[in-house]
């Protein structure tokens, strides 16, 4: 099943983001659950959320995943919402 995980930053966050990015990036490579990834961007470009594509066999799992993610224990984001996504193209 596919999940999307939609995570916005809590405001000011840039310093736990940026702190916390190499071990984040390294966690995304290091399973072989993530289908897509990539930052959600305000206005100007910066970086104020993610939003995570995983393939997974279940929400429990999708759960697991979100909770051990770096940015999550660095307490970056204000938001989390994993959602049951279905492909339609791509």
């Amino acid at each position: 099943m596919l999940v999307a995980i939609i995570a916005k930053d809590k405001p000011g966050a840039q310093v736990i983001r940026a702190e916390n990015r190499p071990a984040h990036l390294d966690y995304l490579k290091s399973t072989d659950l993530v289908a897509q990834a990539g930052p959600l961007l305000d206005a100007e470009g910066g970086m104020v959320g993610s939003l995570i594509i995983l393939d997974v066999i279940d929400m429990a799992a999708a759960q697991g995943w979100a909770d051990n993610d770096p940015y999550a224990k660095a307490g970056l984001f204000g938001s989390v919402d994993l959602i049951h996504w279905n492909r339609v193209i791509g």
